[in-house]
């Protein structure tokens, strides 16, 4: 019986620090991180499809995400999913990849 309390509440705990490493990942240090993009979605012929299953992202840069799309011909979406976020974010097109500046942490951009 104890065992199985024991057991239980092992489980909850991993569950418990996996939940959290996931939403840490998404706090904004003034870096550049992909788990920022995870929570967009992309309509791709109709369907919405999550991003990081139409491109590559990469963070060349501590201030620059990197969208290397697979079709080249969903950039258009991908960029107008990206502005229609409520991220902040500013894509560059330049019709093979999208780049994303990440402005600095300022005061108003904290909250």
């Amino acid at each position: 019986m104890t065992e199985d309390v024991l057991t239980g509440a092992k489980q909850d705990m991993e569950r418990t620090l996996a939940a959290l490493r996931r939403e840490l990942s998404h706090v904004r240090t003034g870096r550049a991180s992909t788990a920022i993009l995870e929570g967009i979605t992309v309509d791709y012929y109709g369907a919405k499809t999550p991003l990081n299953q139409l491109a590559t992202l990469s963070a060349p840069e501590p201030t620059l995400l990197v969208v290397t799309p697979f079709d080249k011909s969903v950039i258009g979406a991908i960029e107008k999913a990206i502005k229609a976020s409520d991220l902040g974010l500013n894509p560059l097109n330049d019709g093979k990849i999208i780049r994303i500046p990440i402005p600095p942490l300022t005061e108003e951009r904290r909250r």
